[in-house]
C-alpha cells in the first residue's frame, strides 16, 4: 500500500493505474468476505482507505488547475 507521501509523488497516470487496482481488488475481497472467510478482513478498510485518499488528491490537483487558470 502506498502512503499519502508516496502518493503525492505519483503522476496523474499512474495515480489512475493504482486507483484501478484498487477498486478491483476491493471488489474482489468483497465477493471472497460474502463468499468466504476473509484471511485478513483489515484489507477491506485499507483498500477502502486508499481509494478515498487517491480521489481527495486528484479533486486537490484539479482544483489546483483549476485556480491555476482563472
Amino acid at each position: 500500500m502506498a502512503t499519502i507521501k508516496e502518493l503525492r509523488e505519483m503522476s496523474d497516470e499512474q495515480m489512475v493505474a493504482v486507483l484501478n487496482e484498487a477498486c478491483q481488488t476491493l471488489f474482489r475481497l468483497r465477493v471472497q468476505a460474502q463468499t468466504e472467510r476473509l484471511d485478513v478482513p483489515s484489507e477491506l478498510r485499507r483498500q477502502r482507505r486508499l481509494i478515498a485518499q487517491i480521489k481527495t488528491l486528484q479533486t486537490e490537483r484539479e482544483k489546483k488547475a483549476a485556480a491555476a487558470t482563472a
